[in-house]
Parts: C-alpha cells; structure tokens; sequence
C-alpha cells in the first residue's frame, strides 16, 4: 500500500515501503505576505521523514524555515546547482539531481523528470532546474512540483497516481502555471489510474478577500468535473487538508 497525505499546496506526506517522503515542505502559518487557510500543521505529518524531495527554488516550494523544521540529518534532494546553497545553510545530507537522474531511498527509486515552469520569479540561485519526480514504490507515484504540460508527459510509463497542479496561491496565474482545464489535457497525456489536484486552496496573499475566495475552493472541483468529461477512467481524488488516501 501506498499513503498519500495532502498537508497542503505542494506539499505532500507518501509513504511507501516504509519510507517517508516529504515533497516542497512549506510548513509555516505565514510566509511572506501570504497566509495559510484551513486546518493547522500537525507535528505528526513531517515527523521521522526519511527524504525531501524539492521540485525547484520558488519561495512557495523552497522554504528554508520549513526545512529546518525537519530533522537535521533528513535527505534532501534537490535540483542541480541547489546543493551548495543548502550546505551553505547547515544542511549537509544533500543530494543534487538532474531531469533523468535516478535517486535510492533504499528500495524505493525516485526519478528526477522534466517540469516546464517560468523563471519569472527571482530566483536565488541561477541556472538551477524545474524538476517533477516519480516515486517507485509499492506504486508509481508522479509528483509534478509546479509545471505546465509538456509533451514527454506521455513517456512516463504506468502511473497509479499523478499529483497534479491545478491552480496558485492567489486570484490569476502567472505563466507556466496549468488550471484546471489544462490541468485534465496533462491526465490526457499521463493517464494515471488516480489524479489527486494540489497547488490549491492553500495560501493566500494578506488582504484581498474584497475579490472573493473561489479561487481558494473552485480549482479542484472544476478539474474533476472536466476529468469526468474528458478522462472518465480517471478516479479523481479531492483531499482537504490534513487527508490521507490509500492507493492499494
């Protein structure tokens, strides 16, 4: 069996053959000018974590306080050129990896893939890489980091699941980014057995709930309605903050 706990945006507790996997740990109530939504963070879903997994250096993926949360000695993974940064920061199990790249977390295999996302934010340190991975488990597990679609979705093989983002932290998208329709052309290409929409419903900026929060609540429910339409064989699973589904 395969957990899969959705803490919140793009983070994410599998568990799998026994090993722990946290993916982007954002763990802080506040980070920057935005503000965590919904259930609080409880201990319990980043303790014992055997591996991080950072998808790139964006400040709603890459948060240093949110690793130093976590136990001195976890493995992180990260893509090439990230690795000095953090042993600059006092973390020292740190490993860089390429799209292609194969990691081992005992007998679990994690594969570094290709994510196609947008440099518009400053990033701190350059030429570093947008990455996805897929955990190969007791199941397939692809985790997209934050990425728009690209056509090598379609070579990724047998999926049981594919995390998928499927909207931001604020009222529009900035580019690279895939809503919830763009989000079901990428099931097209992946065809996993299940989908589970992250990026959502998560952050949001201080003090623009003059527009309203479908933002924070819509994306999910629109991505499995038009999976429904458009990739029926999809089981689409929505989890709120804090759940956990099992892939059997």
């Amino acid at each position: 069996m395969t957990g899969i706990t959705f803490i919140g945006h793009s983070t994410l507790l599998i568990e799998t053959k026994g090993k722990r996997i946290l993916t982007d740990p954002l763990l802080r109530r506040r980070v920057g000018y935005l503000f965590r939504s919904g259930s609080q963070i409880k201990r319990e879903w980043y303790n014992s974590i055997d591996c991080v997994l950072i998808s790139h250096l964006h400040k709603d993926h890459f948060d240093i306080p949110s690793l130093r949360m976590l136990d001195n000695s976890v493995r992180i993974i990260v893509p090439k050129n990230a690795g000095d940064y953090l042993k600059r920061q006092g973390f020292r199990n740190v490993q860089e990896v390429t799209m292609g790249d194969d990691a081992k977390l005992g007998t679990v295999n994690i594969k570094a893939t290709h994510a196609n996302h947008s440099d518009s934010h400053k990033k701190r340190i350059k030429k570093s890489e947008f990455l996805g991975y897929i955990i190969e488990g007791n199941h397939r597990v692809y985790f997209a980091g934050d990425t728009d679609i690209f056509n090598d979705m379609r070579t990724f093989g047998r999926l049981d699941a594919a995390l998928l983002p499927v909207w931001g932290w604020g009222p529009r998208l900035g580019p690279c980014h895939i809503d919830p329709k763009r989000a079901v052309e990428a099931l097209r290409l992946l065809k996993p057995k299940i989908a589970i929409p992250i990026h959502w419903g998560t952050y949001s900026p201080f003090g623009i709930g003059y527009l309203g929060l479908g933002y924070m609540k819509n994306p999910p429910n629109d991505f499995a309605s038009h999976a429904k339409e458009k990739a029926p064989k999809v089981d689409v699973r929505i989890l709120k903050l804090g759940e956990k589904t099992a892939i059997k």
